[in-house]
């Protein structure tokens, strides 16, 4: 990652001065300061009403910084899940779901707490159904991998140290309109479930997560989809 890196963190208030140790606990990463490198994403997160929002703008000081990429290639889509179930409130439906939990956390589990910085997926909205369905053992790990590529969410960067607090600088915001960032939101997740619901209903013969668990599959295994390197967030 570069040394100097400039993100964007929309929200309905300008945040001057982002503070270490507030927000909600139950994000993806957990505690932290929430952004992305991609400005129109950012306008489409601050517009998550039909109210105007605003898009704030920082530098972060990179250097020196522990960074965790959980959407390079060291990684797979397992880490991730694993990660949001240990942040995010699932509520297990079925006893699969319940030993799939267990299981990830076990044998996928990354330690987010000990970096300064997090990259990788953003878990909202039908992103969510996602990750529950795979848990659910509705769809296999390969149409999981596929999913999470649908509708371009993009990446988000969470500053979660006191110390990378300390090297983000506000450098100014501008507003985002509602009346076209909030129909940009819906769009985008409207596409993504269409293209989810195509993608689940195709015959599937991959790895369904009751198949993790009986065969003990780990990360190393080639089955499992690496994450590919990414073109762009847009």
């Amino acid at each position: 990652m570069r040394k100097t890196i400039e993100l964007f963190h929309g929200s309905r208030e300008i945040v001057r001065i982002p503070e270490y140790g507030k927000g909600r606990k139950h994000n993806d990463y957990g505690l932290g300061f929430y952004c992305t490198e991609n400005i129109e994403i950012a306008k489409e997160w601050a517009c998550s009403s039909l109210s105007d929002g605003y898009v704030n703008h920082y530098l972060l000081d990179a250097s020196d910084l522990r960074i965790l990429d959980l959407s390079c290639e060291d990684y797979t889509i397992l880490n991730w899940i694993s990660v949001l179930t240990a942040n995010r409130l699932f509520r297990p439906g079925t006893p699969v779901a319940g030993r799939a939990i267990r299981y990830l956390r076990e044998n996928f589990q990354v330690n987010v707490n000990a970096y300064d910085v997090i990259k990788g997926y953003r878990a909202d909205d039908a992103y969510y159904d996602f990750a529950d369905a795979f848990l659910n053992n509705a769809i296999t790990v390969e149409q999981l991998a596929q999913a999470m590529c649908l509708g371009k969410l993009a990446e988000q960067i969470v500053i979660k140290s006191q110390r990378a607090f300390d090297k983000l600088s506000f450098t100014g915001f501008e507003t985002a309109d509602s009346k076209i960032y909030y129909p940009a939101r819906k769009a985008r997740f409207d596409a993504a479930e269409m293209q989810y619901r195509r993608l689940s209903d195709q015959p599937e013969d991959g790895l369904y997560m009751i198949d993790l668990i009986r065969e003990k599959v780990r990360n190393d295994d080639p089955r499992i989809p690496r994450n590919a390197p990414q073109k762009g967030n847009a």
